[in-house]
């Protein structure tokens, strides 16, 4: 979901067949560590801090430190490794991954799933919204941990941990609109230096204690679980933070390829992280209640503790810098796929198309970070709400890929719902261990996944009732062409271009602009531009070009649900397809829809107000499909909900 800095053309030879180039694949899976594995990266500053401090952890005992890190270790094996590296990332539409692809994997014509698939636009779209929550809670959470390194190293700083973590949250979000090309080149080497440096901050620690090593055995968690019971279950909410970021191996696969993120985790991410957990198990055994106010910042001794506080500052950046351009990515296939207003895409990268910005995205997430580093105040605060958006995230792919198996992969039921069924039961159990975190922060993702939802659902609830209302008012195209042929207007030189979304009918803004205006161009161009299933459509493949006669032409220009559309550059490819002269004296014409809330739609008066304040303030189609506002004629349409 996230941006790259790696070209198009590399990802493409690393996803082809016969794309095998060692060098280009270990140089993507440097690439990978910045921008795939920032979030989980990030997860040691205070995952096991959760599970041992007071009153939610327990004591750092051996039989305590054992059973965590046992949960742990097999987390990272269960979910992370077996789960979403060998399972999930196959599960890709045509290379590209995230649950709203993997949704328009399943909207298709296969009458089994779409039976389901109700439950599959619910699944999909709130699984996408807790994700939104994620973008909101990573940057802040990070940032807040790192920074209260400050605080461990003296109790002097501490005042100064909420001022300096509100001046870098609000410095990185003014730094979006620049791109991320030029802090991207150094994201893959930096997080390089993270993990490294984790893994040697362990390593003498589990010299020192080497017994942590046999948390490795299941039994040690089993253990864990009969010694505190319920306790125990709960304290899965916890443990469940070693594993955030894991959608994130799955969104950006199409940026690097599977193979790349592949060799990233098990040659780097991997063993850096297990180092430094079991050396965060170490130091609870040797320090007991000292190290358990901040464990990771325990394992640096003396001058250390400083240069590992600028270190980790760095790597929350840059796993923030992943949550928010995943954000934007997020935004951009909501909008494509129907389901969010048109928000302002800008380009950031002319080599990079996933490179883009979205200012009015980039100003809620920055209102929102500061605002939550404001109400909660402490990193340990906010791992409440955090557990909660992951294990529901989790838990909606593995419902998802269920049925992707089934149709996809053909396996029997029996079998997917076999191996579905266990992804699903444990990531039910970190949901269902976060749910007593509700009232202490776990309210939030829940607050924002349910807006969002109901947001995104409002719209496209809303839309399909316009175009119900537009086609009511419409007639066929072959009658109107018909008619023209008969009366025989007048024609005056030049192109007219009418956007439509419905090809077989005539669009609204064309029988107004006939019925006042009594005249038609020489040339009468209708325009459908179609957003398809897949993530990219080249230019070879984007056009159909159809002469209607008496000077009508219909074009369908096809769109991946991750690509912006261009009306001129579209006009430019139809002079190759014949359509001469198109994009050189072309007018456009533009319905500006008026929506009136008047309650006699099946939406409820709530409903329509909500459609009708984001049609409002949805971006106009001038700038969204970059039409040259001086060669745009609009015509006033009012339409009651």
């Amino acid at each position: 979901m996230s941006s790259v800095d790696s070209s198009h053309n590399e990802v493409e030879a690393t996803l082809s067949p016969n794309g095998t180039n060692l060098k280009r694949d270990i140089r993507l899976a440097i690439g990978a560590l910045g921008v795939v594995y920032g979030d989980i990266g990030t997860s040691p500053l205070y995952a096991m801090k959760e599970c041992f401090t007071l009153p939610h952890g327990v004591e750092p005992t051996v039989e305590n430190v054992l059973g965590i890190l046992s949960l742990v270790f097999w987390s990272l094996v269960l979910v992370v490794l077996i789960k979403y590296i060998s399972f999930v990332m196959r599960a890709d539409n045509r290379g590209e991954g995230g649950i709203m692809a993997l949704l328009t994997l399943l909207l298709t014509d296969s009458e089994w799933l779409r039976k389901n698939r109700p439950i599959l636009i619910v699944a999909g779209l709130f699984g996408s919204s807790l994700l939104w929550a994620d973008g909101m809670i990573t940057p802040t959470i990070t940032v807040l941990s790192a920074i209260e390194g400050l605080e461990f190293a003296t109790p002097v700083l501490r005042p100064f941990v909420i001022p300096a973590t509100i001046a870098i949250l609000v410095t990185l979000f003014l730094v979006q609109k620049r791109g991320t090309g030029g802090i991207g080149a150094i994201f893959g080497p930096a997080m390089m230096v993270w993990f490294v440096s984790i893994g040697v901050l362990g390593l003498p620690w589990i010299i020192r204690q080497p017994m942590v090593l046999a948390a490795v055995n299941p039994m040690h968690a089993l253990l864990f679980f009969i010694q505190h019971r319920l306790h125990g279950f709960l304290l899965l909410g916890a443990v469940v933070l070693c594993i955030t970021g894991c959608e994130a191996l799955y969104a950006d696969m199409g940026h690097f390829g599977r193979n790349p993120i592949q060799w990233a985790w098990y040659f780097v991410v991997f063993p850096g992280l297990l180092l430094n957990y079991f050396g965060q198990g170490s130091v609870l055994l040797s320090e007991g209640a000292t190290a358990v106010d901040n464990p990771f910042y325990a394992l640096s001794m003396g001058w250390m503790l400083y240069p590992m506080v600028v270190i980790a500052t760095i790597a929350s950046i840059i796993a923030s810098q992943s949550l928010i351009t995943g954000a934007f990515s997020l935004a951009q296939q909501a909008m494509q796929l129907g389901y969010s207003p048109r928000w302002t895409i800008v380009h950031t990268s002319e080599d990079v198309h996933g490179q883009i910005y979205i200012p009015e995205i980039n100003t809620m997430l920055m209102v929102a970070c500061v605002s939550l580093v404001l109400a909660f105040k402490k990193s340990s605060a906010l791992a409440a709400a955090y557990g909660l958006a992951v294990a529901g995230t989790m838990s909606i792919t593995s419902f998802l890929l269920f049925f992707f198996i089934v149709e996809r992969w053909k396996w029997p039921i029996w079998k997917s719902a076999l191996l579905c069924g266990s992804f699903l039961l444990i990531d039910l159990m970190f949901l269902v261990a976060n749910c007593n975190k509700i009232v202490y922060g776990g309210w939030f993702p829940l607050l924002i996944g349910v807006t969002i939802y109901f947001i995104m659902t409002t719209w496209k609830l809303g839309q399909t009732i316009l175009g119900q209302h537009i086609r009511s008012g419409s007639i066929s195209l072959d009658l109107f062409i018909q008619d023209v042929e008969k009366t025989k207007p007048i024609r005056v030189r030049g192109t007219a271009v009418f956007l439509t979304s419905n090809p077989d009918i005539a669009p609204l803004v064309l029988l107004h602009h006939f019925k006042h205006n009594k005249v038609l161009h020489e040339k009468v161009i209708l325009l459908s531009i179609v957003t398809k299933g897949i993530p990219k459509i080249s230019n070879k493949e984007r056009l159909t070009v159809k002469d209607l006669g008496n000077g009508f032409y219909l074009v369908v220009a096809e769109y991946g649900f991750m690509q912006v559309p261009n009306v001129p550059k579209i006009l430019h490819l139809c002079e190759a397809e014949g359509l001469r002269g198109a994009s050189r004296d072309a007018s456009y014409y533009l319905g500006r829809v008026t929506v009136l809330n008047t309650g006699k739609s099946k939406m409820s008066r709530w409903r329509e107000s909500l459609f009708s304040l984001l049609y409002r303030n949805a971006r106009p189609a001038t700038s969204f499909f970059r039409i040259p506002p001086n060669r745009v004629i609009e015509l006033g349409i009012q339409i009651e909900l």
